[in-house]
């Protein structure tokens, strides 16, 4: 028997992916309107980018694969690394200090609770 799953990427997010890993651990595993309700009262600035993906997961499951909100649960998540945006930042006697700006692809996938 073959599981329906809905899934939802976002690429190249500006946050770091060990700071997006934080809030997905918060998810996993859990309900999908329990994980949204989690997202909303969270202070974690990364819970931004991935509540409008759980959005954008449960919008696919309702709408692609006919499932119901309320059986849904987050099976999977899992943030890696993106593209590194690479700057430099003036520094006594003239030297420069790199900054590296880290981006992440998050994934999202839900499946229904059997």
């Amino acid at each position: 028997m073959t599981t329906i799953e809905a899934r939802a990427i976002a690429k190249y997010v500006r946050v770091s992916p060990s700071k997006v890993q934080q809030v997905i651990n918060l998810i996993r595993g859990r309900a999908a309107t329990e994980a949204e309700s989690i997202l909303t009262f969270s202070v974690k600035g990364a819970s931004d980018p991935v509540g409008k993906l759980l959005k954008s997961a449960i919008a696919n499951a309702e709408k692609n694969h006919n499932l119901k909100r309320d059986n849904l649960f987050v099976a999977e998540a899992f943030a890696n690394q993106g593209p590194t945006l690479k700057r430099f930042r003036p520094r006594a006697m003239g030297r420069a200090s790199k900054i590296r700006k880290r981006t992440s692809h998050i994934t999202i996938v839900l499946r229904e609770i059997s």
